[in-house]
């Protein structure tokens, strides 16, 4: 298990945007179980909805992509490294997420080839897929 201190040394976001509370296991270059808990105090959601917050979407691939990362940086030849959006694809939104609720981000990296590869994503609220899809990502 890693803390949020220990995230902040493999992946380099910073508050407000590190979207990862804890991790509950990752093997490096494998895979990342995260989990997020999404709190009514976040930006966002004073203008996304008033009167009924839902966290974007985006946000909640970001955060699929910080688990991640924490996945492909903890690898030793990418200490230090940053990992980048490459692309997105055959995302699903199947859950509203809203505060209150803890997401459970699990990455699973399904294809890699040098600095390029592929993360499969499925983000839970509870037993509940919430999103789920392919990240691609290169490491620079």
């Amino acid at each position: 298990m890693l803390d949020v201190n220990e995230i902040m040394e493999i992946i380099p976001q910073r508050a407000p945007f590190l979207m990862i509370d804890k991790v509950e296991s990752y093997e490096p270059g494998k895979y990342c179980i995260a989990y997020k808990n999404v709190c009514i105090n976040e930006p966002h959601f004073q203008g996304h909805f008033p009167g009924q917050p839902i966290m974007p979407g985006v946000l909640i691939i970001e955060a699929l992509a910080q688990a991640g990362a924490v996945a492909i940086l903890s690898k030793e030849e990418n200490k230090g490294k940053n990992a980048l959006f490459g692309g997105v694809d055959k995302f699903k939104f199947k859950k509203q997420v809203v505060p209150g609720d803890v997401l459970r981000l699990e990455v699973k990296i399904i294809k890699e080839k040098g600095p390029v590869g592929v993360g499969e994503a499925i983000a839970y609220v509870g037993d509940k897929v919430a999103a789920k899809g392919e990240l691609t990502f290169a490491v620079v």
